[in-house]
């Protein structure tokens, strides 16, 4: 991790600064959230009670902070560098060290900022830093069939196609199956077909 004991982890693309969350976020945070509620819920697993609550951000940017100083994950936020708005987060999660040097991404975006590219650079921006920073070998996501902005973004990100997991993950409190892509430090697997798969 290139960490020092007190210093935060940012990694700037053209338009974007990637950082872990910060207790003065949660304004920005919750509002984005909230306006944008009907536009995410579909493609996110149930909120709970209190999901846009000041407690439960406060566990969320403790959370992230120490996912990041124990190499478990990076959990950040994506700040346009031009002013500072908030756009949405991406997560790098259950980096998994020894033979597999792998990790898995997610991401959201707010609804006013989604088909702008600033994904597609924040998903690029951070699977170079996790090859060339972490040293992962191996980076995978998972999005819902019809999803067809998530896959965009991911293919467009240079993942490939790698399959289906069937009642991979809980979305809107139902076990959804889900399309499998993943991307490589050294790919030499050229173009492959996604296909179309039944929600």
């Amino acid at each position: 991790m290139i960490f020092g004991r007190r210093k935060l982890l940012a990694i700037e693309t053209d338009r974007l600064t990637l950082r872990l969350p910060k207790p003065a976020d949660y304004a920005l945070w919750s509002g984005l959230r909230s306006e944008s509620a009907e536009h995410l819920k579909p493609w996110e697993p149930l909120w709970s009670r209190n999901h846009l609550s000041k407690r439960a951000f406060s566990q969320r940017v403790r959370a992230a902070s120490l996912a990041a100083a124990t190499g478990a994950g990076l959990p950040l936020f994506l700040i346009r560098r031009e002013d500072q708005e908030l756009l949405g987060a991406i997560t790098l999660d259950n980096i998994q060290r020894g033979p597999s040097q792998c990790g898995t991404i997610g991401y959201w975006t707010g609804q006013r900022f989604a088909r702008r590219g600033y994904m597609r650079e924040a998903v690029t921006g951070l699977v170079h830093h996790a090859f060339t920073e972490l040293d992962l070998s191996r980076i995978e996501a998972g999005c819902l069939p019809e999803n067809a902005a998530s896959r965009g973004v991911l293919e467009k990100s240079g993942f490939k196609y790698e399959g289906v997991a069937q009642s991979y993950l809980q979305i809107s409190g139902r076990w959804r199956t889900h399309v499998l892509y993943a991307s490589l430090r050294h790919d030499r697997r050229g173009k492959t077909d996604a296909g179309s798969v039944a929600p």
